[in-house]
């Protein structure tokens, strides 16, 4: 019974050590501190003989009375006790300094007043004396404060950290990311060491903690040492360093998260809630395109945009980056009704009254007529298309319908009600197309580009690789198959693609659309492309899953229509740089003379005839538009020979 008592009183002071220390409480420390390190001054100095010879009564009802009183006023002024005290820092240390500077300076005023005007020597505290003790105090507080800090880390928090980390990088944002993780009670780890690429910091310690280098960060090193997660603290990592490192230890069990760069810390500091697992956006082993914000506000000030598609990845995001600027109407068109209206839903707030959420299909003449003739938009980004490779191959005629015809009378309509501008989003699958989605695109390609020439309206062309996270992308899917244990499916070990995130493929499409004269296919520089197989295995990995232990990975085979690898330039395609480096203009051929007469033969089937008839017919004029249209894996393989 006599333990669990002084247990149940341990716990009691435990919790109420736990609360914050009252300010009061604080200041009457602070002042008994203050008083015995002058009682113990005044003895060491006799000890020593450096001090005249007082009764210790003079002393303490003549003496300490004037440091009580002198310290309390430097306390209350520079307000050194209102810190919390388990959260003592720099600052902290500071204000304890600049209290005992005040309170020198005001003993050495009461020397000179008891020195003046009192005949009683025994008043008289010496500034030798009172040096020594503004010097002893400083270092007795600050350290009596640290200690306490540590005391509380240790013992009294209550909730001993669960897990050791180590933080990449022993810069200046390493040093912030473990104070951060250290002074917020609730992470439940703690910091191990820190890892750095220099050499010349390998050995060193910061706040106590040795920093490791790269290469002595083994496996076995984990383990040994029980290493449940590394953050990632580097401001200036490149994604290329960022895929080594998560290559580096994959295999080791540990989970890698991310220090945001400073420019996203909320309120410029940094917290533990901001510390997120590396995501494969992370990796995508190439720099962010910059967007000139500038060029773009002036392109977009005071217009009337028309943004169609708006509710899918890309059309979404360009409407969510078009609202941070002054443009006078911003029309989001859209034929996906519960799309479009979880769009305005999440936006409404932030455009309020400059913002029209209008339902419509691009493939309907009257509705197309009606908007263009209420709204007359000046700027169109014009992203509705069919982009799904094998549905379209099933499906030619909704792909000619939508990403022709649907793209021609969008761009018919610009001419007639004089928009200034159009920009069109295409895609790297228009280049030497293997499948029907890839070549309807580069038909409207051509459309817009030979309209460019005949009218005052400006066409310019973007063209994407694949866009992580849209919809039906490679990563959604991945998800949900790791979501369902596996395993997950690629449909070839060597299929390689170009990845750009969605608020890049955005940026492009608004920067381009400031730059371009007119006439211009504009080309991102993607850098290298990525095999989907190490693509699954690093989403495995970064989902916490072991590859292929916990979740496989199948291989099902090439789809209909689709490529070994993806291209950015067709053969006879040439590229120019512009201003921006991560953006140049591809060269590309027009269209053959006939080109118009067989676009309108295309957009007009005999449709009483048998649906396969219609799309196989359908298919053979789309070869004779976009000669270097080959299919792959296709159906449609069989029209190649005839076109030979």
């Amino acid at each position: 019974m006599k333990t669990s008592g002084y247990k149940y009183l341990a716990i009691k002071l435990r919790k109420s050590l736990r609360n914050e220390v009252p300010r009061w409480v604080v200041l009457f420390i602070d002042l008994y501190v203050t008083i015995n390190t002058f009682v113990l001054t005044v003895l060491l100095l006799r000890f020593f003989g450096l001090r005249a010879d007082l009764e210790f009564q003079e002393i303490i009802f003549h003496q300490v009375p004037q440091v009580l009183i002198v310290a309390l006023i430097a306390f209350l002024l520079t307000s050194s006790y209102k810190g919390i005290i388990r959260h003592t820092g720099f600052n902290d240390v500071i204000k304890v300094f600049k209290a005992n500077l005040l309170y020198f300076v005001l003993m050495i005023f009461v020397f000179w007043l008891t020195v003046n005007y009192f005949q009683n020597k025994s008043y008289v505290i010496g500034k030798f004396t009172i040096l020594i003790h503004t010097l002893f105090n400083i270092v007795v507080l600050i350290f009596l404060r640290i200690l306490y800090k540590n005391i509380f880390d240790r013992y009294i928090k209550g909730s001993r950290p669960n897990k050791k980390v180590l933080i990449y990088g022993a810069g200046a944002s390493g040093i912030i990311t473990y104070g951060v993780l250290k002074n917020d009670d609730k992470t439940g780890v703690s910091v191990f060491g820190f890892i750095d690429d220099k050499k010349s910091k390998s050995g060193k310690t910061i706040n106590g903690l040795k920093v490791y280098h790269t290469e002595n960060v083994t496996n076995e090193f984990l383990k040994k040492h029980d290493i449940s997660e590394i953050i990632i603290s580097a401001q200036k990592i490149t994604s290329k360093r960022l895929n080594e490192i998560e290559d580096k230890f994959s295999e080791s069990g540990v989970e890698l998260k991310i220090v945001p760069a400073v420019s996203k810390w909320i309120n410029n500091k940094l917290t533990s809630q901001q510390i997120k697992p590396v995501k494969i956006d992370d990796l995508l082993g190439r720099e962010s395109i910059k967007l000139e914000k500038e060029e773009v506000f002036q392109e977009v000030k005071d217009k009337v945009i028309l943004v169609t598609g708006a509710a899918g990845s890309i059309g979404s995001e360009i409407s969510r980056q078009l609202m941070d600027y002054p443009f006078k109407k911003l029309i989001l068109l859209d034929q996906a009704e519960s799309a479009l209206y979880d769009l305005q839903q999440e936006t409404k707030s932030k455009c309020i009254d400059r913002c029209e959420y209008v339902i419509g299909n691009i493939r309907n003449p009257q509705r197309v007529d009606e908007i263009f003739n209420f709204y007359k938009p000046d700027i169109i980004y014009h992203s509705a298309a069919y982009k799904h490779v094998p549905l379209m191959e099933d499906n030619p005629y909704e792909a000619v319908m939508t990403n022709i015809g649907g793209t021609k009378l969008i761009a018919d309509h610009a001419v007639k009600y004089g928009a200034k501008k159009f920009v069109m989003i295409s895609t790297d699958k228009a280049v030497n197309p293997t499948n029907v989605m890839g070549a309807t695109k580069r038909i409207a390609e051509l459309y817009v580009s030979q309209l460019n020439k005949k009218s005052e309206t400006n066409f310019v062309v973007t063209r994407f690789g694949n866009v992580l996270g849209s919809n039906g992308s490679v990563i959604p899917l991945f998800k949900r198959q790791i979501e369902e244990g596996g395993p997950l499916t690629v449909t070839h070990p060597d299929v390689t693609r170009y990845f750009m995130t969605i608020p890049e493929a955005c940026q492009l499409v608004l920067d381009a659309g400031a730059m371009g004269k007119g006439g211009e296919v504009y080309v991102f520089d993607m850098g290298k492309p990525m095999k989907i197989f190490d693509l699954a295995k690093k989403v495995i990995r970064l989902s916490g899953f072991k590859y292929p232990e916990e979740i496989d990975i199948q291989f099902v085979g090439l789809r209909p229509g689709e490529k070994i690898c993806e291209e950015l330039l067709a053969d006879n395609e040439s590229m120019l740089k512009t201003h921006n480096p991560k953006i140049m203009i591809a060269k590309v051929c027009g269209p053959s003379d006939s080109f118009e007469n067989r676009l309108e033969q295309l957009l007009n089937p005999d449709l009483t005839q048998n649906p396969d008839k219609i799309n196989l017919e359908m298919v053979s004029v789309i070869k004779e538009l976009v000669p270097e249209y080959v299919s792959q894996n296709s159906v449609f393989s069989t029209l190649d020979k005839q076109h030979n």
